[in-house]
């Protein structure tokens, strides 16, 4: 009997390791990636391209509802994020982008249009979602929940060097003071805050390597994809 394709949730705040255990964890179970992360930010990226204040909802609902997103993984291997057919999966990783999709993300109407697109991806199972509100709001029925966290300087240290691959070299108190206002920004926002589910499995990744991380979520997933036939 083949075994149960599973929904494998993990949320986190901003550099707690969760995109990068979630791309592994995909790539070892055979299961699809689903960068939530990377579709805000192509947002943020329409947002900042058209000039638009990414505080004023009513004008980013309105771009976001026009926009058209799709994540494909290419031959190299790596996950590629379309905006309106434009591949920008460097773009919207930059420091301004990073700077201000807490706030474009926060509006009710784009996590509304994502959410589906999200949901509708990963309906049928064998997907790993990684975000904020995925085993709260995306997906509460998901089959394995994860909460990661990791305490500030290392996640500053490995948004510095994340950057420093792309030949931006940041100071690691400015990158700090950024991931706790954002931490602040997404905790408290009045839609799909950032939040543990209760049955959610939280993984401190601050001493932890990648490996490991993606050997703990591996081992869960095995027990329950096991318990399932």
């Amino acid at each position: 009997m083949s075994r149960k394709q599973l929904v494998i949730a993990i949320d986190g705040p901003a550099a707690s390791g969760k995109s990068t255990t979630a791309r592994l964890v995909a790539q070892r179970l055979g299961y699809t990636y689903i960068d939530t992360g990377a579709m805000y930010r192509a947002v943020t990226l329409a947002v900042l391209d058209a000039g638009i204040d990414p505080d004023d909802s009513t004008a980013v609902e309105r771009l976001a509802d026009d926009l058209a997103i799709h994540l494909e993984r290419l031959e190299d291997g790596a996950l590629h994020v379309y905006l309106n057919s434009r591949d920008v999966s460097g773009e919207i990783r930059s420091p301004g982008v990073t700077r201000h999709v807490s706030a474009v993300s926060s509006h009710a109407g784009v996590r509304r249009r994502l959410v589906e697109l999200q949901k509708r991806i990963g309906e049928k199972g064998g997907v790993v979602i990684d975000g904020r509100d995925i085993g709260t709001v995306v997906f509460p029925d998901a089959d394995v929940k994860v909460f990661m966290v990791a305490d500030l300087n290392a996640r500053a240290s490995r948004r510095q060097a994340e950057f420093q691959t792309m030949g931006d070299d940041l100071p690691l108190d400015g990158l700090a003071s950024e991931l706790a206002e954002r931490d602040r920004l997404d905790s408290t926002r009045a839609v799909s805050p950032l939040a543990r589910a209760l049955d959610a499995v939280e993984i401190d990744t601050s001493g932890l390597s990648i490996e490991e991380q993606v050997e703990i979520v591996i081992g869960l997933a095995e027990r329950k994809s096991g318990g399932g036939g």
